[in-house]
């Protein structure tokens, strides 16, 4: 890790320290071994203004890296080689977990809405980036497709929308991902849940059918895992 990701990541996680020693090593590993939050970054892949809703946001890793890249471009300390991070999203982040947004307010407080509640029953207002990480293989085919129905119709325009979950035709490495997934499931207090994967390809086809236009990518540098992100936004008119 270079000398300006360490800043950066020990900026991130540096707030969670005041949650308790278990939280603060459970989002210091999820930010070290998970590359899709940096890579979100280097990226460049959410919009720098508007708001942005982070779903099945668990303790607030996302937001408190955005929160740490804004602080640390802003004072000149910023990698080079990346664009600027997002400097004035309005941030909101939504989880089932009451555990877990204690911990996430404990840490950020107001600099993000933190909202307990199920993403199928609450109120999006427009939104400018929706992000969802490894959430939709906890409900079934079709609170699926009327999540996604709902979250598209809450993008702004020009908006975004952030997915990765597993693909669940890459054969030896799914099976690895989704017996991770069943031992997080068991350690989160989720038990025997129901977990419901699809191909890439099914993704792309249920989006596209949404009237977005979707850009993949392998999501599991540095893992055994099949992950897969997926980057979604309206189809221009012709």
């Amino acid at each position: 890790m270079s000398p300006q990701l360490k800043s950066l990541y020990d900026a991130a996680t540096r707030p969670f320290r005041g949650a308790g020693r278990h939280a603060w090593y459970s989002v210091r590993g999820k930010l070290r071994f998970d590359p899709v939050f940096f890579a979100l970054l280097m990226r460049g892949l959410l919009p720098d203004r508007g708001r942005l809703l982070d779903l099945g946001c668990g303790r607030g890793v996302l937001p408190a890296l955005l929160v740490a890249a804004r602080d640390q471009y802003q004072a000149g300390e910023w990698p080079l080689h990346w664009p600027p991070p997002p400097l004035h999203l309005d941030m909101r982040g939504v989880d089932m977990q009451p555990h877990a947004i204690r911990i996430a307010r404990h840490a950020l407080g107001s600099h993000v809405t933190w909202e307990c509640g199920d993403a199928r029953r609450i109120e999006f207002t427009p939104c400018a980036a929706i992000v969802i990480l490894d959430v939709l293989l906890y409900l079934n085919e079709s609170d699926q497709a009327a999540l996604l129905k709902k979250v598209v119709a809450a993008l702004d325009a020009d908006g975004v929308l952030v997915m990765r979950e597993a693909d669940a035709g890459a054969g030896f490495a799914f099976g690895v991902t989704q017996y991770a997934e069943r031992v997080a499931a068991i350690a989160g207090g989720r038990g025997w849940q129901s977990l419901h994967y699809r191909r890439t390809t099914e993704w792309v086809y249920l989006l596209e059918s949404l009237g977005l236009s979707v850009v993949t990518e392998p999501m599991s540098a540095g893992t055994p895992f099949a992950n897969v992100l997926l980057v979604a936004r309206r189809r221009a008119m012709a």
